[in-house]
């Protein structure tokens, strides 16, 4: 059941978006050679516990996991897609770092994440994450109400398309709003004209996960939770809670 915000709830869920900004802000700022990646987690946990916000990661198991979620953010390394789970590893000049973070303030939730390169950058990891941008910034052109869900899925996946890059088969986006996974689902391609349409108050988090080595094929770790490219090629991965408004799309994970 997908369910249409009013503009209160909005403006709720956008202070949610913003504990999501700083508390992936934190965590991007803590990465550096040598860091744990449970470092990462301790450092946005420290966000949401001064803004009074609940995680809806920690503990969260869906069917498929065989554990729940034992943190605030996923952080997925080099060709981990999505769903890393924040332990030991120490971060390496060059990695390539995805950050997904989510809150829940008063009853509302946001979801956003962010990829970036500790150190010194391979040019192959850059082009990676502009093109996950790229693709990221042409779902949300196209979330504006009239169109509908195929829109923004045609729009991601073309720029995948043209960047020669694949996506894990069977993950994208969601709506979002008084859980983090509702309602409905929003492919990361699509034929445009198809699909659920788009009106004032639906919100959706977007979330493209671009894999450098052009296959849509992924693996499972023995964590249970951990995606990887198949081909072990890197992957990057960008979202935002994006407010379908009768003004035009509007981010509520921003800062």
């Amino acid at each position: 059941m997908v369910e249409i915000k009013t503009d209160a709830a909005l403006e709720a869920m956008r202070e949610a978006g913003r504990v999501v900004a700083r508390a992936l802000a934190a965590a991007r700022d803590a990465a550096g050679v040598g860091v744990s990646l449970r470092e990462l987690d301790e450092a946005a946990r420290a966000v949401l516990s001064g803004a009074g916000a609940r995680s809806p990661f920690l503990g969260y198991r869906p069917s498929f996991a065989p554990t729940p979620f034992p943190a605030v953010v996923c952080v997925s390394v080099n060709d981990a897609i999505v769903h890393g789970v924040p332990g030991g590893y120490r971060l390496r000049d060059g990695d390539l770092v995805s950050v997904d973070c989510g809150a829940e303030l008063d009853g509302w939730t946001g979801d956003a994440a962010v990829s970036f390169i500790v150190g010194t950058p391979r040019p192959a990891d850059l082009e990676l994450v502009k093109a996950t941008g790229e693709a990221l910034d042409a779902g949300i052109a196209a979330a504006t109400a009239g169109n509908r869900i195929g829109d923004i899925s045609h729009a991601i996946g073309s720029v995948a398309a043209a960047a020669r890059c694949g996506m894990p088969r069977d993950f994208g986006g969601h709506g979002i709003g008084r859980r983090m996974h509702e309602d409905p689902h929003v492919p990361n391609r699509g034929r445009p004209g198809r699909g659920f349409p788009l009106r004032h108050g639906l919100v959706l988090a977007i979330e493209p996960m671009l894999m450098a080595g052009g296959s849509d094929d992924y693996r499972t770790d023995t964590d249970g939770w951990t995606l990887r490219t198949a081909d072990g090629s890197r992957a990057a991965h960008i979202e935002h809670t994006v407010a379908i408004t009768e003004e035009g799309p509007r981010i509520l994970t921003l800062p």
